[in-house]
């Protein structure tokens, strides 16, 4: 909850904010699945879906199903119970990311994450 509060509050769209940076840019100079997300977090909280979808589309296309898998962990870790994520989903999840890594990295791609305000 304090991370969520801090990102509303501070535009990580500016490059002047601080902002936990990508190690997977930062070592191979690619836009990772997850790159874009804080900016889209950012702009979902303000009401910017445009924007939203411009920073990381994957991460808000998946946002339900992600939500709803947090859901079902915090159900497990409450009633003491294992829950583990099944197979096909776990990956597919992992094969639909690198499809998008690969895709949001081609030359000429029009929705890289940046300071597009």
């Amino acid at each position: 909850m304090a991370g969520l509060t801090y990102l509303a509050g501070h535009d990580p769209h500016d490059p002047s904010t601080a902002m936990p940076g990508c190690p997977v840019r930062h070592v191979t100079g690619l836009d990772c699945p997850a790159c874009g997300t804080l900016r889209a977090i950012y702009d979902v909280l303000h009401g910017r879906w445009a924007a939203a979808g411009h920073d990381n589309m994957f991460v808000l296309a998946c946002a339900p199903l992600l939500v709803g898998l947090l859901a079902r962990q915090a159900r497990a870790v409450r009633d003491d119970r294992y829950a583990p994520l099944p197979a096909p989903l776990a990956y597919g999840l992992g094969a639909a990311a690198l499809v998008w890594m690969v895709v949001r990295n081609l030359p000429g791609w029009l929705f890289t994450p940046g300071s597009h305000g």
